[in-house]
């Protein structure tokens, strides 16, 4: 069984070598990728990513090139990550490569989209889709690691954007979502954001569940919170 479903999941049919690279090299630089531990065989790496096996093959060569794997031989043999050093993670951090206007603008850009789906959510939501998205919550809040913390999290917000049934609005969050669960995933691994986050949440579907407008309000209170910290943790990056 794969943990890793933010790390592995699909690009999508414009993907490249560099797009793999850039979200294994993430994923191994910010920790959810442990030292040691070994990556799925190309085969399954491709069916998960949706790539050629040619283009995990490049993409782990490159991997390997650059220190942050290692490859062994025989029955147990495969692909594993290597130790990375203090330097090396805060230099090839996700976070340090970003501007900070890069990050404000995606979050706010994610949290328009999101907004304007609340809204048409709250008209259009069903009485079992509403069942759906609470159970979707209560799993990101009784999540316990950081990479199944951004995949929950990246369910519920699907999830109501599913619910405002626009096509183009629920194709643009996926998209942003390729993006934006990644680095979320970085912030996860602080229990205290992750108890702020299920606050929330938890008060949002108090009031979505209500039909009550001011759930776009919290849609717009997790977004300012998760971009905010987002841009603290590059600050501490700077001054280490």
């Amino acid at each position: 069984m794969i943990r890793h479903a933010v790390i592995f999941s699909p690009l999508g049919q414009a993907t490249r070598v560099e797009q793999v690279i850039a979200r294994l090299s993430h994923a191994i630089i910010t920790g959810l990728l442990e030292a040691n531990e070994q990556l799925p065989n190309e085969a399954e790496l491709a069916k998960l990513m949706g790539v050629s096996h040619i283009t995990i093959r490049e993409a782990l060569n490159t991997l390997r090139s650059q220190s942050l794997i290692y490859t062994t031989r025989g029955r147990h043999g495969g692909s594993f990550i290597n130790k990375i050093s203090s330097e090396q993670r805060v230099k090839q951090h996700p976070l340090h490569q970003l501007s900070s206007d890069y990050l404000s603008d995606l979050g706010e850009f994610h949290a328009a989209i999101v907004l304007r789906s609340t809204k048409l959510a709250l008209q259009r939501t069903t009485v079992k889709e509403l069942t759906k998205l609470k159970h979707c919550i209560d799993v990101f809040a009784e999540a316990s690691t950081a990479e199944f913390r951004a995949q929950s999290d990246m369910r519920c917000l699907l999830t109501i954007v599913a619910n405002a049934q626009s096509a183009r609005l629920a194709n643009q969050a996926l998209m942003l979502q390729s993006e934006w669960a990644p680095l979320i995933a970085v912030l996860y691994q602080k229990d205290e954001i992750h108890t702020a986050m299920s606050t929330l949440y938890l008060e949002f579907f108090e009031q979505f569940s209500q039909k009550n407008t001011q759930a776009i309000h919290c849609i717009e209170q997790i977004f300012m919170h998760l971009t905010d910290e987002l841009l603290n943790q590059k600050f501490k990056l700077k001054t280490l």
